[in-house]
C-alpha cells in the first residue's frame, strides 16, 4: 500500500495557471483548460500580481454569478497561491476584484480520480499503470521475503 501510495504522489503535476502568462486578465481560461486532464493530487499554481488579482475559490453559483456572495470558500491575494486538487469534482475560481471575473477571469477546473480500479479488480491497493510493472515485481519481492 505505501508503494501504490508513493507511485500516486509521484505521478502528479503542477499546472502553472495561464502557463507563461500566468493569472490575468485577457486570458480565454475555459480554453487554456481544454486538453488538460486534472487529477486528484495535482497542484494549480497562480501566478499573478499581488493585490491587483486574488484567487478566490467559490461554489459553482457564485462562478456563474462572478461573485463570492454566499462566502469563497478561500481567498488569497498574495501574488503565488498554490491549490492541490484533493478530490474529485469541479473546482471553481474566480478573480474578485471588481469586474475582472465578469471580463473572464475565472476558471473552473474538472478533477478526475487518480487511481481508477481496473474492472475485475479486488479493493486492495490502486496502483498507477506507468508504474504498475515496478509495484508487481516489489511486491513478488516481499512475497518471497514473506515465505523465506
Amino acid at each position: 500500500m505505501l508503494v501504490a501510495s508513493y507511485a500516486t504522489l509521484s505521478s502528479a503535476r503542477t499546472f502553472t495557471v495561464g502557463d507563461g502568462q500566468g493569472w490575468m486578465s485577457g486570458i480565454d481560461y475555459t480554453d487554456w483548460t481544454s486538453g488538460k486532464t486534472f487529477a486528484v493530487g495535482d497542484k494549480l499554481l497562480f501566478s499573478y500580481r499581488s493585490q491587483e488579482h486574488t484567487v478566490t475559490e467559490v461554489s459553482k453559483g457564485d462562478y456563474y454569478a462572478c461573485s463570492s456572495g454566499c462566502g469563497a470558500l478561500s481567498d488569497d491575494a498574495s501574488g503565488w497561491t498554490v491549490v492541490t486538487l484533493t478530490g474529485p469534482g469541479t473546482r471553481y475560481f474566480i478573480c474578485n476584484i471588481t469586474g475582472l471575473c465578469s471580463s473572464g477571469m475565472k476558471l473552473a477546473v474538472t478533477v478526475a480520480d487518480r487511481d481508477p480500479v481496473p474492472s475485475g479488480a479486488s479493493g486492495g491497493a490502486l496502483v498507477v499503470p506507468a508504474v504498475r510493472a515496478t509495484v508487481l515485481v516489489a511486491t513478488g519481492v516481499l512475497i518471497k521475503l514473506a515465505l523465506l
